[in-house]
């Protein structure tokens, strides 16, 4: 069976951190484009940072410079770094693993972050 398994959510001060990991069971990751997504309450799911198979990252302009993004192939993980959290990052962080061509196809079932002031 193909999972993907969020970890490492939880409650935090504004200005806190928190490493979200991502791990694959059933397929490779360095073979895919992985994604972290958002979604707050009564919001739409947006889309935060992705690396490609290439390790390449983009990330959304809000969290530019705070988080970062990575692989560990050896582990099959991937890793969201999240620093100087904010109260509006509060959500339900999803992973998601896909190809240039056919988009996000694999998800996970979240995790939550809850950034208190």
């Amino acid at each position: 069976q193909v999972l993907l398994a969020e970890s490492g959510g939880g409650l935090v001060q504004t200005g806190g951190s928190l490493r979200l990991s991502c791990v694959a069971s059933g397929l490779i990751l360095s073979s895919y484009t992985i994604g972290w997504f958002r979604q707050a309450p009564g919001k739409e799911r947006e889309f935060v940072a992705e690396i490609s198979r290439d390790s390449l990252t983009y990330y959304t302009d809000s969290i530019k410079g705070r988080f970062t993004i990575s692989r560990d192939n050896s582990k099959n993980t991937v890793y969201l770094q999240m620093n100087s959290l904010r109260t509006e990052e509060t959500a339900i962080y999803y992973c998601a693993a896909g190809t240039a061509s056919g988009g996000y196809s694999l998800w996970g079932q979240g995790t939550q972050v809850t950034v208190s002031s």
